[in-house]
């Protein structure tokens, strides 16, 4: 091959974005969250997820994993919800990071918790444990959420108080959103939950809603979900969507998917 037919064989195009980090935020030992720049082109739907990654080291293959994307599809900025992992390959390396640093954020953003993969309703519970709750960030700051359902509902559950990670947000700043701000004073909900620490609510996701409790906090008529009603995205460890997934069919709701709208949705591609 000649030096001339080198020079002219076409540049691989990267899978991925260098984009700049823009601020982050550190609310206790083991959470965190950042923002980044935002391509032009990049184009996702509230609630998908990306992969986020940083450059091997010593030259080696980029270390990268899926994360939710927490901002709203209209943002002008991409936000991510992440834990600390001290031995993780990568969020060891990524809580670590500062304002100007470079993340590598893939050009493809998918998955299925989106409003798209479920059939009309009245309310639409958003419920998450951990990190989980990153794909509610975007979802419940789209208008059409809002214009679909009558009542919002984002449902976090956590082991520590501290942990309550956006409580504020929930409880008072997305009133002042410039887009949704009206509609979430009047149509949503938050509904924090603890389970290794005293807090006005204790107990897992699961056992409250067996319990009836969910639903009386909520005022909501009955005490389970209604199928004809109902609508739910669930976001959390592999433990959490297997033992709610089966609750939740028991009530008589079905997986929803983006080929097949339906009356709940989970994310198989990861976890948190």
């Amino acid at each position: 091959m000649t030096s001339a037919a080198v020079q002219d064989a076409p540049v691989k195009a990267s899978p991925f974005f260098e984009e700049k980090v823009l601020w982050v935020k550190h609310w206790t030992d083991r959470l965190f969250s950042f923002g980044l720049s935002r391509p032009e082109s990049f184009r996702f739907r509230s609630g998908e997820f990306v992969m986020i990654g940083l450059p091997g080291e010593d030259g080696g293959k980029p270390v990268l994993r899926a994360y939710s994307i927490a901002s709203p599809s209209w943002a002008e900025e991409l936000e991510f919800f992440s834990i600390k992992v001290e031995d993780g390959p990568l969020t060891s390396r990524l809580q670590k990071i500062q304002p100007g640093d470079t993340v590598l954020l893939g050009k493809k953003p998918t998955g299925t918790l989106v409003l798209d993969a479920l059939k009309g309703g009245k309310r639409l519970f958003l419920i998450g444990t951990g990190t989980g709750l990153a794909p509610w960030l975007s979802v419940a700051r789209d208008p059409e959420a809002f214009s679909r359902f009558e009542k919002v509902i984002v449902c976090h559950g956590v082991r520590e108080v501290d942990e309550l990670a956006y409580r504020d947000f929930y409880t008072a700043d997305i009133h002042d959103d410039p887009l949704v701000g009206d509609e979430a004073k009047a149509q949503l909900s938050y509904y924090p939950t603890v389970t290794r620490q005293p807090f006005e609510r204790q107990g897992r996701f699961t056992d409250l809603i067996n319990s009836g409790r969910l639903f009386r906090d909520l005022g909501l008529d009955g005490e389970k979900f209604n199928a004809d009603e109902d609508r739910i995205m669930l976001c959390g460890s592999m433990d959490f969507i297997k033992d709610m997934g089966a609750l939740i069919e028991s009530h008589g709701l079905i997986e929803g998917s983006n080929a097949e709208p339906g009356d709940y949705v989970l994310e198989r591609a990861f976890v948190g």
